[in-house]
């Protein structure tokens, strides 16, 4: 089994693997990976989200991202990936699930995005694939608490941003609120920025206000 990840929380609550490695995570992705795929997309992009996730609140909060590359880790249905194409940035839209990559690939045709506005990547489950100095921003929505040796994938992550980069954590606080899985599977604020800065981030700046159940943890 790879020893980075045991299951992948993308795009809102889940990252499905494929074939017996998905069968072989851990408890966090046996909580979440129970639902059919289209039960999944129809969770991902229900309106009952919008009302806590506040997608475009986040969006607006990451700043003027026009031109810029951002990577979406996790991106599922391209929840987050498609407004941030619509907010001008080049995004790199990364799933370990292929299912979710041809999601958006439907989507993105029907759109008319073209693959200098969006790319589509495969990812394994240890690595973002994130080339030196690829992304000015790495954006990873309630995804973060189930990735396994997180000091070494983030060191890794903090390689691939541009000078002067940040990677943006949205993540569910560690008690019991209506969404998210259970409160021993979550990771307080100070503990992502411990692990954060082993990885090499030296910069934080944590928003516990803007959304009702999660805080933003910016890293630089």
């Amino acid at each position: 089994m790879n020893r980075f990840l045991r299951g992948l929380i993308l795009g809102g609550w889940l990252l499905v693997g494929a074939g017996s490695l998905a069968q072989q995570h851990g408890q966090a992705n046996e909580h979440m990976n129970r639902s059919a795929f289209a039960d999944l997309v129809a969770s991902f992009e229900s309106p009952d989200r919008a009302a806590w996730q506040k997608p475009d609140e986040v969006v607006a909060a990451l700043g003027d991202l026009a031109g810029k590359t951002v990577m979406d880790i996790g991106s599922g249905t391209g929840y987050f990936s498609f407004r941030l194409a619509a907010a001008g940035a080049k995004v790199i839209c990364g799933d370990v699930d292929e299912r979710f990559l041809e999601h958006i690939a439907a989507r993105k045709a029907e759109l008319g995005l073209s693959d200098a506005q969006m790319e589509l990547r495969k990812l394994p489950y240890d690595s973002s694939r994130l080339a030196p100095g690829e992304a000015d921003l790495v954006l990873i929505v309630d995804t973060y608490h189930h990735i396994e040796d997180r000091v070494d994938y983030f060191s890794e992550v903090k390689a691939g941003l541009k000078p002067g980069g940040r990677l943006v954590v949205v993540d569910f606080f560690k008690r019991d609120v209506p969404v998210g899985p259970p409160v021993g599977m979550k990771l307080d604020e100070q503990t992502i920025v411990d692990e954060l800065r082993r990885a090499g981030f030296q910069q934080f700046e944590i928003d516990g206000d803007l959304l009702p159940y999660q805080y933003i943890i910016s890293a630089s």
